[in-house]
């Protein structure tokens, strides 16, 4: 077993199930020098118990940082610093709900939220996705009958299908939160990973991302945004903020968590403080939507030329393609693909429903052009193997 990292494909084999960034990308230069300005100039307040809502001149450095991204004004005040995304749903979470409560999820959604609810004691009820994001109609029914107090969604690029909720669907979430009083958490950490340019080199359809959940936020208290530096920048640095309203920022500050333990990683903060005011966040993201855009085109080639019964919609940005094969069990053939050294994610994992069964996910981002190809070398391998007949 790895004593470092969490989760790592065994020797030999590749893992196109992995939600990861690749090893090699994962910014150790950049973040040493970092570093070594964070100590030039003093790291002793940062070693401190910090401000509750976190570390004033990283949220002031990333308000900067995301208002270029975003093309509107972000305020540091809106910002609260978290351990990442899943600790930003965790807080929401527990400051609106109590056991018992409804939560509404996409079909398909992230598996391991459904992990963080199942912890709260929730009741998680889905809503089917099309080509444009979560279906406002089928929400509009189930509210006539439910009155969820959370509903979660991925918007942009969303883990696992792709898909991009349109702009005129997440404006009319939003009068559906305020109208039913449910809050919308909205898990945005892969809206920076736009890779547009790869959609017109493959002639499909370019998507960019609608207006972020994160501006709704400035005037309804209704909407919150979680995000993260681990799609971005490192995982390990667990460091992510929330977006929201100033309501919802005093709530989440006033509970015990924050007044015993201080503001969340206010060393980190410091340390990615530096990297963001010195441009590196933006030159990163730059590079990984380069190194990503070229996998997502050997991905969408290969999976073409060896797996044509498969079905699935190229994503825009994001770190993952939503795979359907048609008739067969993606939960039985998991069980069969590591002889092959190759593996993925059944889709039974990312339905609160358990089916899906049809669906597999897979990852372009942990691995290089020669692997994916690879990879899906072997995932045909397996199915021809399985199905007894040349896919």
């Amino acid at each position: 077993m790895n004593k470092i990292i969490q989760t790592l494909p065994p020797a030999n084999a590749i893992d196109l199930g992995m939600g990861n960034p690749d090893l090699s990308l994962l910014p150790v230069d950049t973040l040493q020098r970092a570093s070594e300005r964070a100590f030039a100039k003093g790291m002793r307040p940062s070693l401190q118990y910090g401000t509750e809502q976190g570390n004033g001149y990283f949220r002031e450095s990333l308000a900067d940082f995301l208002t270029n991204s975003f093309g509107n004004k972000v305020h540091g005040a809106s910002l609260l610093v978290s351990n990442g995304a899943s600790s930003g749903l965790d807080l929401l979470t527990g400051l609106v709900t109590r056991p018992g409560d409804t939560v509404i999820v996409e079909a398909p959604t992230y598996f391991l939220a459904l992990r963080i609810f199942a912890d709260h004691g929730l009741r998680v009820l889905s809503v089917p996705m099309d080509d444009e994001g979560l279906n406002i109609d089928a929400l509009e029914e189930i509210l006539t009958r439910e009155n969820p107090k959370l509903l979660y969604t991925i918007p942009t690029f969303q883990n696992p299908s792709g898909r991009t909720l349109s702009l005129a669907r997440r404006e009319k979430l939003v009068e559906l939160a305020e109208k039913h009083n449910f809050l919308i958490v909205a898990d945005e950490v892969y809206h920076l990973l736009s890779l547009g340019e790869t959609a017109k080199v493959l002639k499909t359809f370019e998507v960019l991302p609608p207006k972020p959940f994160a501006l709704f936020s400035n005037d309804s208290e209704n909407v919150a945004s979680i995000n993260s530096f681990s799609k971005i920048l490192a995982p390990g640095l667990r460091l992510g903020w929330i977006q929201a309203h100033a309501n919802i920022l005093h709530k989440l500050i006033a509970s015990g968590l924050f007044d015993s333990g201080g503001g969340l990683n206010p060393f980190t903060s410091a340390i990615v403080h530096e990297l963001i005011e010195a441009g590196d966040l933006r030159k990163n993201i730059a590079l990984l939507k380069e190194v990503y855009s070229a996998r997502l085109q050997v991905m969408d080639v290969t999976l073409k030329e060896m797996l044509p019964q498969a079905e699935f919609t190229t994503p825009q940005g994001g770190f993952f393609y939503w795979v359907r094969i048609p008739g067969v069990g993606t939960g039985e053939l998991r069980k069969k693909v590591k002889v092959f050294k190759v593996d993925f994610r059944q889709g039974t994992l990312f339905s609160a429903d358990k089916n899906m069964e049809e669906y597999m996910r897979l990852c372009f981002a942990f691995y290089g052009e020669k692997e994916i190809q690879e990879g899906v070398r072997r995932l045909t391998q397996c199915l021809y193997n399985v199905t007894a007949k040349r896919p």
